[in-house]
């Protein structure tokens, strides 16, 4: 099989500010913007893998989520424990800094794991668990 993971869903509560983040912030592209007021779905991704995307998308928009899923969801989102990421870089110090820079929400440094990668952890501005692994 040839496969590949093309976009991966995370939720927003305010499409300015996670497009804020993940433009101005990470230095992702964005390749479309589609949709009004909160009910925007933005894809972004990094600048020269243009297979790879992240879907920044309202949680809650799927007409088959019930009232009491709507409230979970918000909950969760609230608690930064409904969506998250891994990515990558060869200079987890120097983005580290520059996310630090950036008043981004720091969850962990730049850490040594026991199961032997090096990362730190951020929170976007919709609670998402943002995770970047140092490549070696």
């Amino acid at each position: 099989m040839d496969i590949s993971i093309h976009t991966c869903f995370l939720p927003h509560d305010d499409p300015d500010a996670s497009l804020a983040f993940y433009r101005d912030t990470l230095g992702f592209e964005v390749r479309s913007d589609v949709g009004h007021g909160k009910m925007r779905w933005i894809t972004v991704g990094p600048t020269g893998q243009p297979g790879t995307s992240i879907l920044l998308a309202p949680p809650a928009a799927d007409p088959g989520i019930t009232d009491d899923e709507r409230r979970t969801i918000a909950e969760m989102m609230a608690k930064g424990t409904y969506g998250w990421i891994m990515l990558a870089t060869p200079d987890l110090d120097g983005t580290f800094e520059k996310l630090q820079a950036g008043d981004t929400e720091v969850v962990q440094e730049p850490t040594e794991q026991p199961y032997g990668v090096r990362d730190c952890a951020f929170r976007d501005p919709a609670g998402n668990l943002v995770r970047i692994q140092e490549l070696r």
